[in-house]
């Protein structure tokens, strides 16, 4: 057995290990196969640079940050290690050093970008060097569906059987799912030894509140920490900036990182973060810092994360020294569109951005908690914990209502228009407003016409918002984010449970946001569906998007949703050949997952027997449920509704003949109805 008590004490000045870290030391020393799961700041580097001295040869560590490698070798050789990184940020200088210390068999840890393995060469120079071990940072990465994918983290699975050496892969921010799809795609399938040590950080304190003057709100929290080093994370460049200079303007320090500053301009901000006390950095959340500096106080979210893993990893950056931190994440309904839009947007498989939207879905969760956050979060991970007493609800428990009442009348307007519509259109039928889309679908004769005038739409955007956090409705990608219930919600449109819900955040939603959105809340997802089809075309002839065509011709598209060649036409900036390049395929994203005309119904076009299929498929699509919205779905076909039409039975009798006994239950009356008033 390795004794690895001197070098912890000699080389890393620790006495003892910390809880979990000298069995997973153990397993990665003895060359097993290792998955270990540890909190931000729990000591996971030392899992891999201990045994890296500890074992012969070399240790390869594939890391996604740079500034992460960096830091890491400077601390080693700090501690008399020979350690070195090879990245696309070095000197040439750092470059021929770590060759020289390869070449004369002194370098223990290699430190390189996974980026890095796509050279054809890397492989070769890996063999020549004695690699003994490869350790993999941030494995999450390697989740296709996680929030933070890599592709070239793909290649490690290959490199290990290349190499034929052990791996050992961490990571904090890993649900059962992703620790699944790490050990497939890094272990082939092959079970290596798990270490799940918690995701608790128990000296972090939990904090969200919704948008009111997000400026000032950010500006009021670090002015409670002056002279605290803390992170702002923003969604965008030019917010970095602005509020980098808002900071300062308050007599903070305060700088910014993102993506778009020169290489040498974010060393100089990285290297003033890690030695400096008191610096606030405002950056972008997709360049995190990557720094393991271990004192930082506070994180701030002035933006919503994109995933409940992304929010746990950028709060993890606090409080790695094991003092006290603090964090505040502000969220509103202009992020949860934006993050909805980013996902429709992407070119991503169906699938995957279902998860995404699943994964939003769980922070929106914890945003509108009702209790303890730790709970919620940890319960995220598959943990059981006890209220914690370190939260912003455990130290003020929110006031709640019942909110049953106000719950069962949205899901009953969802299930009356068959989850067909987004929280714009549902929110206009609670209300009664008539618009032109409410009038076109004859909208105003559902029983939940009008029946929501209590509350306000501000205040309904709030209940729907909430809903969406405790899941009882999900947006459904495949119909341009319509809403659709899940199988939580039934019992509470049933009368058979109930539900509470915050009271302070209906209250407070009175306006309006004050910049206006591009389209209507109800046409943005199918708007974001058009943008992503665009884009996957211009890609595909290398030409700017704009090129296939301008926002303004799909805004149309949006908000007029031609259903034919004919009106698709009619849309500004279609032109005759375009229509024939692209008519079809922009028809296709329109109709969703239905046809946009059924052939049948198209044989009855301009025929009075058209209108009144039409009228009849209206009818079914309000009681398709039951009349009471709660019954197993039950439909007609194409051209049994056809025939009705043509035929026009004018007794129960006739119609059944056409129906059979169950649709003739459920629609007889009311297609006789119809049938009555057409003459």
């Amino acid at each position: 057995m390795f004794d690895a008590a001197p070098l912890l004490r000699d080389v890393f000045g620790f006495d003892d290990f910390r809880p979990g870290q000298e069995e997973i030391v153990d397993a990665v020393t003895a060359g097993e196969n290792v998955l270990a799961i540890m909190p931000t700041g729990g000591g996971k580097s030392l899992c891999y640079q201990l045994p890296a001295l500890l074992r012969d040869g070399v240790t390869v560590v594939i890391s996604p940050l740079i500034a992460l490698m960096r830091d890491q070798v400077r601390g080693l050789q700090e501690a008399g290690v020979e350690a070195g990184a090879l990245t696309s940020g070095n000197t040439p200088e750092e470059n021929d050093a770590v060759w020289d210390a390869l070449e004369a068999g002194r370098l223990k840890l290699l430190y390189m970008a996974p980026e890095r393995l796509a050279a054809g060469s890397a492989l070769g120079m890996l063999r020549r060097i004695n690699v003994n071990l490869i350790a993999v940072d941030e494995a999450h990465c390697v989740s296709q569906w996680g929030h933070d994918f890599r592709p070239d983290y793909l290649r490690i699975g290959e490199l290990r059987r290349a190499l034929k050496v052990p791996l050992a892969a961490f990571t904090a921010t890993a649900d059962a799912e992703t620790q699944d799809e790490i050990v497939q795609k890094l272990f082939d399938g092959t079970e290596p030894f798990r270490f799940l040590r918690g995701f608790d950080r128990p000296n972090i304190h939990l904090a969200f509140a919704a948008k009111d003057g997000p400026r000032k709100q950010i500006l009021d929290f670090a002015a409670a920490r002056k002279g605290q080093p803390g992170i702002v994370y923003c969604g965008t460049r030019n917010k970095t900036e602005a509020l980098a200079q808002a900071l300062r303007d308050e007599g903070h320090a305060a700088c910014y990182y993102h993506g778009g500053m020169e290489a040498e301009d974010r060393r100089i901000v990285e290297t003033r973060f890690a030695r400096g006390d008191g610096l606030i950095v405002v950056a972008t959340v997709a360049f995190g810092m990557g720094i393991d500096k271990p004192d930082i106080r506070w994180v701030a979210h002035a933006d919503l994360p994109k995933s409940i893993e992304a929010y746990y990893q950028e709060i993890g950056r606090a409080g790695r020294d094991g003092g006290p931190a603090e964090t505040l994440t502000l969220f509103g309904p202009d992020d949860i569109r934006l993050r909805r839009s980013q996902i429709d947007e992407g070119l991503a498989p169906p699938e995957r951005r279902m998860a995404d939207h699943a994964r939003l879905n769980a922070l929106l969760g914890l945003a509108e908690a009702l209790s303890c956050r730790r709970q919620t979060l940890l319960g995220y991970f598959g943990e059981q914990a006890a209220p914690c007493g370190k939260c912003d609800l455990c130290d003020s428990p929110p006031e709640v209502f019942d909110g049953t009442t106000p719950v069962r009348m949205a899901l009953s307007a969802i299930l009356r228009t068959e989850e067909w519509f987004g929280s714009g259109h549902l929110i206009d039928i609670l209300l009664g407003n008539e618009t032109d889309k409410t009038r076109a679908r004859r909208h105003e004769s559902l029983s939940t016409w009008g029946i929501g005038t209590d509350w306000s739409r501000p205040q309904w955007q709030a209940i729907f918002r909430q809903m969406m956090g405790h899941d009882l409705i999900r947006p459904d990608p495949e119909r341009h984010g319509a809403l659709r219930m899940t199988e939580t919600a039934k019992p509470i449109l049933k009368g058979e449970a109930q539900i509470s819900l915050r009271k302070d955040t209906i209250r407070k939603a009175t306006r309006r946001p004050a910049v206006k959105a591009m389209v209507a809340e109800e046409d943005a997802p199918l708007l974001s569906a058009l943008k992503s089809k665009r884009r996957a075309l211009a890609e595909s002839a290398r030409v700017p998007a704009y090129v296939i065509f301008p926002d303004r011709t799909l805004i149309e598209m949006a908000e007029k949703r031609p259903m034919s060649l004919d009106d698709m036409a009619r849309i500004g900036g279609v032109g005759a050949k375009k229509l024939e390049r692209y008519g079809d395929t922009f028809l296709k994203v329109i109709a969703g997952e239905v046809a946009a005309v059924h052939p049948v119904r198209r044989k009855l076009a301009g025929r009075d027997q058209g209108d009144i299929y039409d009228q009849l498929l209206a009818v079914q699509n309000d009681l398709a449920r039951g009349p009471d919205g709660t019954d197993k779905p039950l439909t007609c076909s194409a051209s049994q509704l056809a025939k009705v039409a043509k035929l026009r039975p004018d007794n129960p009798r006739g119609l059944e003949q056409v129906l059979g006994d169950r649709r003739h239950e459920r629609f007889g009356e009311a297609f006789l109805d119809v049938l009555r008033q057409a003459g």
